[in-house]
């Protein structure tokens, strides 16, 4: 993890690798991170403070991710209770 320059903590790009080996309340709280990170870099952007507007798609990218295993961990324990 490093720190942002608004005090969010932020992870660097995301590893679908990584997201599995985290829990669930690890996986739902580096959501949570990564979209008030998403909504700091696009107020800086709006106020023309944004340098690197790559952010932006990373941190949308990196959620797109996680909402993504967290479904399919979902998905997966609603089959293996229904085929009981």
């Amino acid at each position: 993890l490093r720190r942002a320059h608004c005090g969010v903590s932020v992870m660097a790009e995301m590893k679908t690798a990584d997201i599995r080996a985290m829990s669930e309340d690890q996986r739902e709280d580096a959501v949570l991170n990564l979209k008030k990170e998403r909504f700091n870099l696009r107020f800086q952007r709006a106020t023309g403070q944004l340098e690197n507007t790559a952010k932006l798609r990373l941190r949308r990218r990196d959620v797109a991710r996680l909402e993504t295993v967290l479904r399919e961990k979902a998905v997966k324990a609603t089959d293996a209770g229904a085929s009981r």
